[in-house]
């Protein structure tokens, strides 16, 4: 399990502890034996369904971005599905973390209840687990007439004939 910032762990390891003296059922924890989910598998799953969202322009900040697009590039790169997303899981518990660029002109309370509400629905039906927090940073607004990259832009011509 990966290691928690004190005040999840706090508050999740009480959780947990009640949760087990209650015995209460899981789908990841029978009797049978126990399932456990790795931070990327979850990170990916809350990536993609946040990108779903409309108003959602991209995931990441400025430099995440950035290396992003230079791994994309590379041959044989793919895209990180999970940029931008920061998880902690648990036996039964997830607390995901999203940076987001929102488009112009979206209202953004409302462009987070929906991505909380996309991300939530899509962890727990997929995995199992009981979200507990999903904690969203806007961290800029993508105008219209803003270029994304220099694919967008008009290719060079050719220097050599």
């Amino acid at each position: 399990m990966s290691e928690k910032s004190p005040e999840r762990s706090t508050s999740s390891t009480s959780t947990t502890t009640s949760a087990q003296g209650a015995a209460s059922p899981s789908a990841l924890v029978t009797s049978q034996g126990r399932t456990s989910i790795a931070d990327g598998v979850v990170a990916k799953i809350a990536g993609l369904a946040a990108k779903e969202v409309t108003g959602v322009h991209a995931l990441g900040g400025g430099a995440a971005r950035a290396i992003g697009s230079i791994r994309e590039r590379i041959p044989g790169g793919r895209t990180n599905h999970s940029q931008g997303v920061a998880v902690e899981v648990g036996e039964r518990e997830a607390a995901v973390d999203i940076d987001l660029i929102a488009e112009y002109g979206v209202a953004i309370a409302d462009l987070a209840a929906g991505v909380r509400r996309n991300v939530i629905g899509s962890v727990e039906r997929m995995t199992g687990l009981k979200v507990t927090e999903v904690n969203i940073d806007v961290n800029d607004v993508h105008l219209p007439n803003e270029e994304d990259d220099a694919d967008d832009a008009e290719p060079a011509p050719s220097r050599v004939q």
